[in-house]
């Protein structure tokens, strides 16, 4: 899956009269194009936003898979080695996922439940900033 990762900075309101600095990352599917991507986040934030707003980022990120978890609060960048066995012939790859959890060890075992019937190995996972993940309209 290809996602437009996008990276704002902007002034928030806290309900509170002084606004908050605010640095978010937030992963964009089904979008064309950059100024697409752009456009779903900054129509997310727009009721939050009390001042300045920059986008600071804009990139392509590639992720095989995605599992969300409602319930979850983090979204955890997974490193996966995936092995293929053809004939003699052991190919191995590198992919990542994300998994949506409250902490690391809930993440892991999400991981291991939702690539149990693979033959894989979990290389690394680490807690990401990314907010939220957003679904362009088309």
């Amino acid at each position: 899956m290809i996602f437009h990762e996008i990276k704002v900075k902007y002034e928030r309101q806290t309900g509170e009269d002084n606004p908050k600095a605010a640095k978010e990352i937030y992963l964009i599917e089904g979008a064309v194009s950059f100024a697409d991507a752009e456009n779903c986040v900054l129509a997310e934030i727009k009721p939050f936003i009390f001042g300045d707003c920059e986008v600071q980022n804009c990139k392509r990120s590639q992720f095989y898979d995605v599992f969300p978890n409602e319930g979850g609060a983090f979204w955890y960048k997974a490193r996966v080695e995936m092995i293929t066995i053809d004939g003699d012939k052991e190919t191995r790859k590198n992919v990542a996922f994300l998994v949506q959890a409250n902490l690391l060890d809930d993440a892991v075992f999400a991981l291991k439940q939702a690539l149990k019937s693979y033959d894989c190995e979990i290389i690394s996972m680490a807690k990401t900033q990314i907010m939220d993940i957003l679904h362009a309209v088309q």
